[in-house]
């Protein structure tokens, strides 16, 4: 992390580590200026203004922007009644490029916390990236290229390809999934297998044993996720929730990430 924070320093347009002085106002769907980009931020609600905060980062979905995460009651309804921060970098043309490790779009959103630090304390121990759709394949690409100083990998709705190599990784990954989603596709894997999408991760933090199945649980009716965890792995653990349903960000399931993350009583919204 700290190689690519001196890259930044020295490489990307416009990033500079500014004094209060030198800091533009920004807040909600007012977007923070980066260089010739450009991203959102919203602190939670009755922060006392000095205790640092948890950051969630999140990358909207394709043909969104950082407007949608800032307003959206399952994402920024989670981090602002949870002491949270919440980044949402702005996509060029709506949308991530995340196809391969050859982007710019990783160091932009590591940019992107750097001069969010710039203007509130955050706690870099509890660091957690977060995507929809599209966005969650660039929260996934993230944490595969600049994961070792992600605390955890919340993730919704879409993937990498399962064969792809990871340089780096967070030691803790929670990714939910339908099994009818037509839109980024669920990942089955042989003979139909639904712990599939999170291959990529057992295999990179060392996960030799079968998944334990956890049961149902839900956050809201109707809506039911099968949970499967992977906490034998040698460098860290990994939990995914399967529902019956399509393309969406289920109601209560950032929150009740948090909540455990954060090891606070389970509440909704």
């Amino acid at each position: 992390m700290r190689s690519l924070l001196i890259f930044l320093i020295l490489f990307w347009p416009g990033f500079a580590m500014a004094d209060e002085t030198q800091i533009a106002p920004c807040h909600a769907e007012m977007p923070c200026i980066l260089g010739e980009r450009s991203y959102h931020i919203l602190e939670p609600d009755d922060w006392d203004g000095k205790t640092p905060l948890a950051v969630l980062l999140h990358f909207h979905g394709w043909k969104r922007q950082g407007t949608t995460v800032v307003k959206h009651g399952r994402v920024a309804g989670a981090t602002r009644r949870r002491g949270v921060l919440l980044l949402a970098p702005n996509g060029r043309g709506r949308s991530w490029d995340f196809w391969t490790s050859d982007t710019d779009d990783v160091a932009f959103a590591a940019a992107v916390i750097e001069e969010a630090a710039s203007r509130y304390p955050i706690d870099r121990n509890r660091l957690y990236v977060s995507g929809y759709s599209y966005g969650a394949a660039m929260a996934w690409r993230y944490a595969c290229e600049n994961g070792n100083g992600v605390a955890a990998l919340l993730a919704i709705s879409g993937t990498l390809s399962q064969s792809e190599r990871c340089s780096q990784a967070p030691h803790d990954i929670r990714h939910v999934h339908g099994t009818s989603d037509t839109v980024m596709d669920f990942p089955f894997g042989p003979d139909g297998d639904t712990t599939w999408p999170v291959k990529l991760w057992r295999d990179r933090l060392s996960c030799h044993e079968p998944g334990r199945p956890r049961g149902d649980w839900s956050a809201t009716e109707p809506l039911v996720f099968h949970r499967t965890t992977w906490e034998d792995c040698t460098k860290g653990k990994v939990t995914l929730d399967v529902h019956a349903r399509g393309h969406f960000i289920p109601r209560g399931w950032i929150a009740r990430q948090l909540d455990d993350l954060l090891a606070i009583a389970p509440s909704y919204p």
